[in-house]
């Protein structure tokens, strides 16, 4: 298995997961392998039973690994839900906590900056003397055209 980081040139690989019961020098025989991780049976995690959630990692159990699982998961103690109703979105929209939360905000979409050169409304906002100017430009045109139209 390879992972991939971000901001990491080189990536190393996974390899295969060691679980024991009893180091007796299990750790100084694997140590120095590459990608080989090992783990106590007590210490187990899912991020190195599935790192980055896919599953499938080549896992190696000791035989005390497996008869030590029993005495760190009892049959009748599993591992039991945290939630009784697993419909996060309807408890989230529930009328008692709605009524506790504050009301969302209502986000301001960022004004989209105007060209004041095209758009004479933003350059009288900018210069309120454009608009007179524009006006005397424009009379002034019209009185050059219609003084050739004359001749």
């Amino acid at each position: 298995l390879i992972f991939f980081s971000s901001r990491r040139r080189h990536t190393r690989w996974k390899g295969p997961l060691i679980i024991y019961a009893e180091d007796n020098g299990i750790t100084q025989a694997f140590r120095n392998l590459p990608g080989v991780t090992l783990i106590n049976v007590a210490r187990l995690n899912l991020l190195h039973l599935a790192p980055g959630g896919h599953l499938g990692r080549f896992i190696i159990w000791t035989e005390g690994a497996f008869k030590a699982l029993n005495d760190v998961y009892p049959s009748n103690t599993l591992p039991r839900d945290m939630m009784k109703n697993a419909d996060l979105t309807r408890i989230i929209n529930s009328d008692e906590i709605q009524r506790v939360v504050r009301p969302a905000k209502s986000q301001r979409r960022p004004s989209i900056k105007k060209n004041p050169l095209k758009n004479i409304s933003v350059m009288v906002r900018l210069n309120p003397y454009a608009k007179t100017a524009k006006r005397a430009a424009t009379l002034a045109l019209l009185k050059r055209a219609k003084a050739r139209a004359v001749c």
